[in-house]
């Protein structure tokens, strides 16, 4: 997954097909180094929880070195973005060519909102992965080269609205479905009427 160091951007000049996070490219043994690490890790999340879980622990249960692993991945939140990576692609490829009215091929209102109900299902099902990839630094969720793709598309869906400003709608709509938020207000609220509100808000946007 590409991360774009200067922050946040709109991408508005830059087509949603080439946003798509692009498969990793590298040789044979690293492909099955990173393969190796990615299972021990989802294992890993999966039994004992994102935070219980250490690098030393990853690194052991894939049988590399821990030296192999920080260079690969950074840290654990590098290591989360990995985990997340294929899933974001099918969420992409669904938006780009999937049956509407998630894809191509409905009303905007439509597309809106089959989004902001296909990201939570992703959300919630990832969410303490995701919840670390975004906020591992001041910014990092912006930072993620998935965002930018997410803006984008719900960029061009709010620009058939009247509305004045749909880049800055897009950033305020996608600021409801940032991880550390939903984490926050999921116990509370529980998911349904998190789910209600979320496509209430995304009504209202259009």
């Amino acid at each position: 997954m590409t991360h774009d160091v200067n922050g946040p951007q709109s991408g508005s000049a830059i087509p949603l097909e080439l946003l798509r996070t692009p498969p990793p490219k590298e040789r044979a043994d690293a492909a099955r180094n990173r393969a190796a690490v990615l299972e021990a890790a989802a294992r890993l999340f999966a039994e004992h929880g994102v935070e219980a879980v250490s690098m030393d622990q990853v690194a052991a249960a894939a049988g590399v070195g821990k030296g192999t692993l920080f260079r690969r991945f950074g840290d654990k939140a590098g290591l989360a973005v990995a985990l997340l990576d294929a899933r974001e692609r099918v969420l992409q490829e669904a938006i780009l060519r999937g049956p509407a009215p998630l894809g191509p091929g409905a009303p905007a209102d439509e597309r809106l909102a089959a989004f902001v109900d296909a990201y939570l299902d992703y959300l919630l099902e990832h969410l303490a992965l995701v919840r670390m990839s975004e906020t591992a630094s001041p910014g990092a969720r912006y930072r993620i080269g998935a965002y930018r793709f997410w803006h984008r598309h719900v960029t061009i869906l709010l620009a058939a609205t009247p509305d004045p400003d749909p880049e800055q709608t897009a950033h305020a709509l996608l600021a409801a479905l940032a991880a550390d938020h939903v984490a926050a207000l999921l116990p509370e609220l529980g998911e349904q009427r998190l789910r209600t509100g979320l496509l209430r808000l995304a009504r209202r946007a259009m």
